[in-house]
């Protein structure tokens, strides 16, 4: 019996190596070592594109936060007297002046740089009643207009007068494929590089007289 056992070990063709562990994984291995390479070479792309957009969607999201928070803190100075426009006092401000205090506002996320009348625009006004406020975004004529500043003035009322204040931040898009094109408002129609980030607030001024 030993020896049948013995010869019959002997009578295994040894080229029936795939039966063993570790050497069909190494032919398998020695196989694939273009198509790993290919196949990073496709995906890399999409990949690394997908994780800037979502990096930048991140970001965007933090601006957005950032100029609702310089919205409500000028408001809110607004609202009680700490700044005024055209009353005489002390606390009266120009509309540059205004904008400046915003842009230190938004400094942590937001550049107010040389283009910021191309991309932050400011619209502050009194009205008869919260009734009467725009509840849209203004924009050109056409589908896919850009936005209407041709409305937009800096002309913030006195005590205890009904007020909107408004902000509108074209955001430059570089890695986000997706955000130009489910954007409402372009440049004459084309897609646009940017997205438009926009906060309100509606109050009414403090009887600070």
């Amino acid at each position: 019996m030993w020896g049948n056992m013995a010869n019959h070990r002997h009578n295994i063709d040894p080229r029936a190596g795939s039966a063993q562990p570790g050497n069909w994984t190494r032919r398998f291995r020695r196989d694939r070592d273009g198509g790993v390479a290919i196949e990073f070479a496709i995906l890399a792309i999409p990949f690394f594109l997908l994780v800037f957009a979502i990096i930048e969607t991140c970001v965007a999201f933090a601006a957005e936060q950032t100029l609702n928070y310089a919205v409500d803190k000028l408001g809110r100075q607004l609202r009680t007297g700490q700044i005024t426009f055209n009353t005489g006092e002390s606390t009266d401000i120009t509309e540059q002046e205004f904008k400046t205090e915003f842009c230190k506002e938004l400094s942590i996320m937001i550049a107010c740089g040389k283009d910021v009348d191309t991309r932050l625009f400011i619209d502050l006004k009194s009205y008869a009643s919260f009734g009467a406020m725009p509840t849209k975004v203004p924009r050109k004529a056409g589908t896919w207009g850009d936005l209407d500043t041709t409305g937009f003035t800096f002309n913030p009322g006195g005590s205890a007068s009904i007020n909107m204040f408004r902000a509108f931040y074209k955001w430059k898009v570089t890695a986000d494929l997706v955000r130009p094109y489910i954007t409402n408002i372009r440049e004459d129609g084309s897609t646009p590089e940017y997205y438009l980030i926009v906060s309100t607030t509606a109050y009414r001024n403090e009887a600070y007289e």
